[in-house]
């Protein structure tokens, strides 16, 4: 069992904390808001810190789930950051949901400072935090990784070294682009069966037993079919991931006119008020 810190509670960190706790794991954890990571402590044990610094001294492996590129650097950098407090030759996991570039710059300023980093972002939203169900895609040192895999695996189902720094990042942008253009036609083909009169249950339920059959469909369709969008992976956390890998397509020449197109219907969503409605609620905009 390690003794860890992890940055970062909010609703994929603070699960994904307390597995780590339930495994056996020593967690120090940090959150900028101090009253829930002292909420964390009451409900998992642990300790708490009042900086990244101070969370990971002494630590083995420090782990960390943020907002974006920024909120990473402000946890890992400076006199109060992790790095500042992490001891020699441990490592540093990213979960966040990142640039690749940042996970480039993050890498080579651990390497610089005698340490380690995987970036490490994560598929399966809350539900797959909070059932330690995760998809876990990594990018680094071949060796590092097979050092902080079976932590990892406290709350993932499966986790894979996709190859070195950036790696990971990268992976998660093609995840998320797949994600996107399956919810899509999953929105316009519940659409399109409603205006046919259709009964939309017993379409899913043969539909999904054939080619057309996906995770979104299984869990999702019938909630769209619903109009229930109010718990899952929110709307403006995927335009933040689609930003992120919008950009990297301009950088590797990469033509992506489906996704920027579901990017811009998501912005549609959030016009509607529905910034923080789950991603299945593209459908909405064509129910308007």
């Amino acid at each position: 069992m390690a003794n860890v810190a992890f940055l970062g509670l909010g609703v994929m960190g603070s699960p994904m904390a307390g597995h780590l706790a339930r495994k056996g794991h020593d967690v120090t954890v940090f959150n900028r808001t101090r009253a829930k990571a002292e909420a964390w402590v009451d409900a998992n044990g642990g300790a708490s810190a009042a900086t990244p610094r101070e969370a990971a001294t002494d630590k083995t492996i420090v782990f960390a789930c943020v907002g974006n590129d920024d909120d990473l650097r402000s946890v890992v950098l400076g006199d109060d950051g992790a790095f500042a407090g992490m001891a020699k030759g441990a490592v540093f996991v990213d979960h966040t949901t990142s640039s690749a570039e940042v996970a480039r710059e993050l890498s080579a300023a651990a390497e610089a400072a005698g340490l380690r980093f995987i970036d490490a972002p994560v598929s399966g939203g809350q539900a797959g935090a909070e059932s330690g169900a995760l998809t876990v895609m990594c990018g680094g040192d071949a060796a590092t990784y097979a050092e902080v895999e079976p932590a990892i695996l406290s709350y993932a189902k499966a986790s894979r070294l996709m190859g070195p720094s950036g790696s990971g990042q990268l992976t998660k942008m093609v995840n998320q682009i797949a994600i996107a253009g399956v919810v899509q036609g999953l929105s316009e083909a519940i659409h399109f069966g409603k205006r046919a009169g259709l009964d939309i249950e017993a379409v899913l339920d043969v539909i999904s037993k054939g080619a057309a059959g996906s995770w979104q469909m299984e869990n999702r369709g019938r909630t769209m079919n619903a109009e229930k969008f109010d718990f899952g992976f929110a709307v403006e956390w995927m335009r933040k991931d689609l930003g992120i890998l919008l950009a990297e397509g301009r950088r590797n020449g990469a033509q992506l006119p489906v996704t920027a197109l579901v990017d811009q219907f998501y912005s549609d969503v959030e016009a509607m008020g529905g910034g923080r409605w789950d991603t299945s609620s593209l459908i909405a905009r064509l129910q308007r």
